[in-house]
């Protein structure tokens, strides 16, 4: 009997932090640091710090798999890509905490994606279907 109240206890707790959780969650198509207001960003960002800056380094990081991500798609849907060594941190820095300067009220997000929009793409042969998860399903 003492071994069932050792139990009782922890599976209170469990339950009640399940049923403490929101029950519908809203869904999310981008998460990050991407994706906070510049607001917030610009307060600790320092382009000049480059990489030893942590908020620089999450941003810049960040960007890098978003850009990829984004890579893979243009891939996938016209056959050609962003050449992503262009975008070092010496570039992207600097254009991120100018911009979260200028719009406090938007996020990092807005100006990656203008800037994939409006990059010089370059033309390859891709065979639609080489990444599993992004094949088209016929």
């Amino acid at each position: 009997m003492r071994s069932r109240s050792r139990l009782g206890l922890p599976a209170v707790l469990a339950c009640s932090v399940l049923f403490a959780a929101p029950a519908c969650a809203e869904p999310l198509a981008t998460a990050g640091i991407g994706v906070q207001s510049c607001e917030k960003l610009t307060k600790d960002m320092n382009p000049a710090e480059g990489l030893t800056n942590m908020t620089n380094a999450l941003v810049f990081y960040w960007m890098q798999g978003y850009m990829s991500a984004a890579n893979m798609a243009l891939l996938e849907g016209d056959n050609e890509y962003i050449d992503l060594s262009l975008m070092d941190e010496k570039n992207l820095l600097p254009r991120i905490h100018e911009f979260c300067t200028k719009n406090p009220d938007k996020k990092p997000i807005s100006l990656i994606d203008q800037m994939i929009e409006d990059a010089d793409k370059i033309e390859t042969k891709w065979k639609s279907g080489t990444i599993p998860w992004a094949a088209d399903e016929d």
